[in-house]
């Protein structure tokens, strides 16, 4: 369960980064290769283009990301033993 509950928020919170860098990708894309804002075109590029792919890509690394590391237990210390000398 701490697998999926932890690939869950690897995809949300990659979604979210991944959004984010993809408005800011788009939007230097329009500006380094000033692309026509006639009507909004810029706008369109960015936020229907660059965004959602940004959130894709984003939201598969994160998964696999946080997924791999809670399916390697010694990757993240949950819980922690008692150290000390045992009776």
């Amino acid at each position: 369960m701490k697998i999926a509950l932890l690939a869950f928020l690897g995809l949300v919170l990659g979604m979210l980064g991944g959004a984010a860098l993809g408005i800011g990708a788009g939007l230097a894309w329009v500006a380094i290769f000033q692309a026509p804002d006639f009507e909004g075109y810029g706008g369109m590029l960015v936020f229907l283009t660059f965004m959602p792919v940004g959130a894709m890509i984003g939201g598969v690394c994160g998964g696999l990301l946080l997924g791999l590391l809670a399916y390697r237990d010694n990757a993240i210390a949950v819980e922690r033993e008692r150290g000390g000398l045992r009776k």
